[in-house]
C-alpha cells in the first residue's frame, strides 16, 4: 500500500523505537524509507542509520520548527506515510510543551502513523 515512508526522529529511546517500527513496517509493505532528524539551530544531534534489508536515506536539517521540517520533507520526498512515536505526555505539560507529533497530525495532508511505547 505505502512505497515510501518518512520517518521522522528526535534520537530518543522512544523515538527509536518507533524508527525500529516503522523500518518493520516498510519491510513488510515493500516500501523504502527515510529517517529524518530534525534539529533546532541552537542544538545538534547524530545521526543513526539502520538497514535491516529496506533501502533508507537519512537526512538531517536544521530548522525552527521541526514539524514543518517533517511535512515539508515528507511532501519533496514524495512520501505516501509518516510514521513517527508520540511521546505521551498529558495534561498541563501536552498543552504548555506542545508536541511536534501532534503539530504534524494536526498540519499534514500526508497520512501519519503514530508509535505509541510504554514509558
Amino acid at each position: 500500500m505505502f512505497k515510501h515512508i518518512l520517518i521522522p526522529t528526535d534520537g530518543s529511546a522512544r523515538s527509536m523505537k518507533a524508527v525500529k517500527a516503522g523500518i518493520a513496517h516498510a519491510k513488510t509493505a515493500g516500501a523504502k524509507v527515510t529517517v529524518l532528524t530534525v534539529i533546532e539551530p541552537t542544538g545538534v544531534l547524530g545521526t543513526d542509520s539502520r538497514r535491516v534489508g529496506v533501502a533508507c536515506t537519512t537526512l538531517l536539517q536544521k530548522h525552527a520548527q521541526p514539524y514543518q521540517a517533517i511535512i515539508d520533507t515528507a511532501k519533496k520526498r514524495r512520501c505516501d506515510l509518516i510514521a513517527m512515536a508520540s511521546h505521551g505526555r498529558k495534561g498541563v505539560s501536552a498543552l504548555i510543551l506542545g508536541s511536534e507529533t501532534n503539530k504534524v497530525l494536526t498540519h499534514s495532508r500526508i497520512p501519519v502513523l503514530v508509535y505509541r511505547f510504554a514509558s
